[in-house]
């Protein structure tokens, strides 16, 4: 199946004029004497009266902080030659404006808005249109590809607008009801309702984060950055992409975790250009049913560790490869990817719990939350001409790079190429995302070696390159 970012400008959320920054748990209702206050108390309607019951004080209370986004940007195309002479052009780029629409959420009473990545992505205008049919030009204060989340800004001139509240508190439970508000295919503001269908779906593949409520609310193209609101009328999601072969709703949503959204929210509040999100710096996989019988583990569940990085907080902490990590501060996990959003929505500072299985037995360790170190030094540098790698950039390769880079960390430090710009590079075959591992039988381990080997006078040249996890040697005369 194929995964849709769903653009989406949406009209809903909280009237309030509530603080984004601070916590917005949801307000308990009253329990009947021997219910378990710990735990909340969810019902299915009573009778055929309570199912008449509407959506609608929700819907009055949410709409006024949901925004329309529209970007757009003009590019020069080129066009065909042959059909340009024919059609008696004049044969010079054309300027084409393309556009975006999405939606957004009002998070502060000063004009702070959260949409998606995807919806402002190289845009160059911004407009954001309140409920109210306002318009407003928008600038962005933090875009952050890896959990395609992007913070804009609007100048209110003092007015106090209403503000849609990020509950990331309160747990939600799949089979809760929930809204998704919004624009599909521009029709107007649209709302649907559903329920969550699961939770921390992290094999979709959209972001870096993966770790998304499920919901069968309709979501089509044209919600994206949309709010996911729970009964209470707070944001817990940031409607974000659907699965569908068509391109339309199949009921298979997915939306932004609450947590993630204030996480971004706050850097952007803080004045950050960027997000520092903590790092385990440990690799896992998922406990499968044969893994499971070798530990002699009932059933399959948690992470096996396969490796922790030197020195990180995990190796600090004791952690070892061949523990199995079952729960990050008492959250269960079963897969590499549910561990790192646990971590990565973390402030760095904060002690985490994780409970480990170790010799068959059962375990708790205390981890620092820490940014990935950023030695070595990126050192990006463009190789110029007089060897085989003349034309690539090239830069060091430490895990808060590898993270940026959209690697894995583990996969290796030394030398990557980031970009070839021709040149012969580009003639011999190499790629962004190519490891230089030696160059004429010297391991190379940083930038500044390999600017050095490569200014040796030579004419003939054996080239190593790592290659999705394959070395290969080539020789080369330039």
């Amino acid at each position: 199946m194929r995964a849709y970012k769903a653009l989406i400008p949406a009209l809903a959320i909280l009237g309030a004029c509530t603080d984004p920054a601070a916590n917005t748990k949801a307000q308990p209702v009253p329990a009947p004497a021997g219910i378990d206050l710990a735990q909340p108390t969810r019902r299915p309607p009573g009778d055929a009266l309570s199912m008449k019951q509407s959506f609608a004080p929700i819907v009055r209370k949410a709409a006024p902080a949901v925004v329309n986004v529209a970007s757009s940007r003009t590019v020069r195309q080129r066009t065909d030659p042959f059909w340009d002479f024919f059609m008696g052009g004049s044969g010079m780029p054309r300027e084409q404006t393309q556009r975006s629409l999405g939606s957004g959420a009002i998070v502060r009473a000063d004009g702070v808005i959260v949409t998606n990545h995807h919806v402002v992505e190289g845009m160059t205008e911004i407009a954001v249109q309140l409920s109210d049919r306002r318009e407003f030009p928008a600038t962005v204060l933090l875009d952050d590809a890896r959990s395609d989340l992007a913070i804009l800004k609007i100048d209110t001139r003092g007015e106090r607008l209403p503000v849609l509240a990020i509950d990331d508190q309160e747990p939600i439970q799949v089979g809760d009801l929930v809204l998704a508000i919004g624009n599909p295919f521009g029709v107007g503001q649209t709302v649907t309702n559903g329920i969550v269908s699961a939770l921390a779906r992290t094999d979709v593949g959209i972001t870096d984060y993966s770790f998304f409520i499920q919901t069968d609310a309709a979501i089509n193209p044209g919600n994206s950055g949309g709010p996911l609101v729970d009964m209470d009328g707070d944001l817990i999601g940031l409607n974000t992409a659907i699965f569908s072969r068509s391109g339309s709703s199949s009921g298979v949503g997915f939306a932004i975790p609450a947590a993630m959204v204030k996480q971004v929210v706050s850097a952007a509040l803080g004045g950050r250009s960027s997000v520092v999100r903590p790092w385990l710096g440990a690799r896992g996989q998922t406990v499968s049913a044969e893994i499971a019988r070798t530990l002699g583990m009932n059933a399959p569940r948690g992470v096996l560790i396969a490796d922790v990085w030197p020195g990180s907080s995990a190796a600090r902490a004791g952690l070892r490869s061949g523990d199995v990590v079952l729960s990050v501060d008492g959250q269960p996990v079963n897969d590499d990817a549910g561990v790192t959003y646990y971590f990565a929505t973390r402030k760095p500072g904060d002690d985490v719990r994780i409970d480990i299985r170790r010799d068959g037995a059962e375990r708790s360790l205390t981890v620092r939350a820490e940014a990935p170190p950023s030695t070595p030094a990126p050192d990006e540098r463009v190789i110029g001409a007089g060897s085989p790698l003349e034309g690539a950039t090239v830069v060091n390769v430490s895990p808060a790079s590898a993270g940026e880079l959209g690697i894995d960390p583990f996969s290796g430090q030394g030398v990557l190429i980031t970009k070839i710009g021709g040149g012969f590079a580009m003639q011999a075959g190499l790629r962004p995302g190519d490891f230089i591992r030696a160059i004429n039988g010297t391991e190379i381990t940083s930038v500044r070696q390999l600017v050095s080997t490569l200014g040796g006078a030579s004419r003939a040249w054996t080239l190593t390159i790592e290659r999705n996890g394959q070395r290969i040697t080539a020789q080369l005369r330039t």
